[in-house]
């Protein structure tokens, strides 16, 4: 069991460190999706009501340890304050005179947000000691520490592990929320279980193919990482995406659902176009007729229609990964099909943050016909894996 906010006691007065994930994109400083901040909601709330001094901490984008304007906090501020509906305070640094002062002339149940956490080498640094540095110099702005950045908690970082290490410390709701989602597909999933994977990079995905062909029912394979399943069958790919390392693990792969009677469910049509961009033109093939020169894009139309099949009956669902480059409205109906056959399925549906949970908003869809939109594309990755995530395994009862 996780410890909850519960678990601090009386909070009015007190200082409270909130390690939220406010990591939104950013065009120029004009926010484009603030699903993030308003996923942080919750437990902020929770906390201003409970009269507690919160000091936000986040990272955004990747700086190197050194404080670049263009990753800054500052744009997510504003909006944070109108979510709230109160002013946010915001601090020009992280741990120095700034945060300090910031946190210092909070009152009960006010909000400040502290500079991006990765203009401080200390918070990704490998060593374990120069973290704990770090993190000893973010406890001194808290006397409790609240975890929330689910986004983050399989990475162990200054802000995620080591703080929570230094004072008492509690997951957030939506850590919360987060966990006992997943958990629903990886302890006892109600069947038939269907995963739908898609994305570029197979790299990404092996361990939880991996972890699954002892669980599922049916894995279905779409995205830029199928042609290397096509290709372990021998099939040309064409220009596509390939990892020529992976093909042998993949043929295994084939083997041991075969042998373990999971229908692993390849697509049968793609959309391949002579080169990757938003006009080029469009064309249907099957798979076994893919032209040399083309890349595929997209899953074709009867593949979207035989991966509706498929979900159709199923009582939970996990989907992570777009089926093709839904950027791009060409090649964005193999993603949009999944994304309208799991907001109609009776069934539990997950979708596991990342690219899926940007492609549901951004396709239009109505984010409370999915179960769970997942705010933690790695991160829900790798508990379904099955992988000991540093940031839920330190806020567990028994952690020390």
């Amino acid at each position: 069991m996780l410890k909850t906010i519960d678990s601090l006691g009386e909070l009015r007065g007190k200082r409270v460190l909130v390690r939220a994930d406010l990591n939104v994109p950013l065009d120029g400083t004009t926010i484009t999706d603030d699903g993030r901040i308003r996923a942080a909601l919750p437990t902020l709330t929770r906390l201003v009501d409970a009269g507690a001094r919160v000091a936000v901490i986040s990272h955004l984008g990747r700086p190197k340890g050194a404080p670049e304007d263009k990753y800054s906090l500052k744009p997510v501020v504003g909006r944070l304050g109108e979510l709230l509906g109160q002013e946010v305070a915001f601090a020009t640094d992280t741990v120095g005179a700034s945060a300090q002062e910031v946190v210092a002339g909070l009152q009960d149940g006010q909000v400040a947000v502290l500079e991006n956490l990765r203009f401080n080498p200390g918070e990704t640094a490998k060593q374990d000691e120069e973290r704990l540095s770090f993190a000893r110099e973010l406890a001194g702005l808290g006397d409790a520490f609240v975890s929330d950045g689910f986004g983050v908690v399989h990475r162990k970082q200054a802000s995620v592990y080591e703080l929570a290490t230094l004072l008492p410390s509690a997951a957030g709701e939506l850590v919360l929320g987060e966990v006992e989602s997943l958990r629903k597909v990886t302890d006892s999933p109600k069947r038939p279980f269907v995963v739908v994977l898609g994305g570029a990079k197979i790299a990404d995905k092996l361990g939880v193919i991996d972890s699954l062909l002892g669980k599922a029912d049916r894995i279905l394979i779409g995205g830029g990482m199928a042609y290397t399943f096509q290709k372990a069958k021998g099939l040309e790919v064409g220009q596509s995406l390939l990892d020529e390392s992976k093909l042998d693990v993949v043929r295994e792969y084939m083997q041991r659902a075969e042998s373990n009677g999971v229908e692993l469910v390849l697509p049968v049509d793609t959309v391949v176009a002579p080169e990757f961009s938003a006009d080029a033109p469009a064309t249907v093939v099957t798979v076994d007729q893919m032209p040399a020169d083309q890349e595929g894009m997209d899953i074709g139309p009867e593949t979207a229609k035989l991966f509706a099949s498929k979900i159709a009956d199923a009582a939970t669902v996990f989907w992570n990964g777009p089926m093709g480059v839904f950027e791009f409205d060409s090649f964005a109906k193999g993603t949009t099909s999944v994304a309208e056959v799991l907001s109609k399925a009776d069934g539990y549906t997950v979708v596991g943050g990342g690219d899926s949970a940007a492609a549901v908003r951004i396709l239009g869809f109505d984010e409370t016909l999915f179960s769970h939109i997942s705010t933690g594309g790695g991160a829900s990755l790798e508990l379904i894996e099955g992988k000991e995530l540093p940031g839920i395994s330190i806020l567990e009862e028994d952690a020390k």
